[in-house]
């Protein structure tokens, strides 16, 4: 693949967090009067044909701008965001919530999705390979656009209540190549997924490895999703390790 130029990088980002705000498709007089490309509506918009060729980007109708693909948003993960660090008041008041339910796995699990899905304002799901599962925040992804749609929404919730493919998505599709992995349902290729995106990172614990992470839209605040994620998911390690 021939590799993108500074501009096409920033463009992509632009998008990406544009679509991440808004959940509309992005057009080049949104782009150019608001990020500052220092380049013409024309050129953004031949810029973003080349990118839609590329597979970066998609055009949901013949008049509209364009939104991220998978594609994009996993360059946008892996190579351009910025984490945002977590606060001294973050990180305590995630480890208090942990430590305190210690002694009680199955207290510790309730408790630990209970405080990711408050933190994030997501649906979080934690499981271990034995077929253990927890989750929380179920109302939280109510008030997310792309869950409007009740074929989308039944099929997460259906999700939680199948432990089989619950463990194909934590233990057998994702390759894990980084410690917290990021799911595209466009990718899954399961029916009505489409909108979805799953972050998720191992743990280790007394019944062996279990997974932790949220589900909600694929517009989810990955530069603050991603580290509190990695976390708590260390949190849960430490936890098991001095239990």
């Amino acid at each position: 693949m021939k590799e993108l130029t500074p501009r096409q990088t920033q463009l992509i980002k632009s998008i990406v967090e544009e679509y991440t705000q808004t959940a509309e498709p992005v057009g080049s007089d949104v782009l150019e009067k608001k990020y500052n490309l220092g380049v013409s509506p024309a050129t953004i918009r031949n810029e973003m044909a080349g990118l839609t060729r590329t597979g970066f980007l998609k055009q949901p109708h013949a008049s509209a701008g364009r939104v991220p693909t998978p594609k994009a948003i996993k360059l946008y993960i892996d190579q351009i965001m910025d984490e945002r660090k977590l606060t001294v008041a973050q990180e305590v008041a995630a480890k208090d919530r942990v430590v305190s339910a210690k002694g009680d796995f199955d207290g510790l699990m309730h408790e630990t999705t209970r405080a990711l899905a408050e933190a994030t304002r997501s649906l979080a799901v934690a499981m271990t390979e034995d077929g253990g599962v927890w989750h929380s925040g179920y109302a939280n992804i109510l008030s997310v656009s792309e869950f409007y749609n009740i074929d989308v929404t039944t099929q997460v919730l259906l999700l939680l209540e199948q432990v089989q493919r619950m463990h194909e998505l934590f233990f057998d599709l994702p390759r894990w190549e980084d410690p917290v992995e990021v799911l595209f349902g466009e990718d899954l290729g399961w029916p009505n997924f489409e909108p979805v995106a799953v972050v998720a990172c191992k743990f280790s614990c007394p019944r062996g490895s279990g997974s932790l992470g949220v589900i909600g839209s694929a517009r989810l605040d990955y530069p603050y999703i991603k580290p509190i994620v990695r976390y708590f998911g260390n949190l849960l390690t430490q936890v098991s390790e001095n239990a």
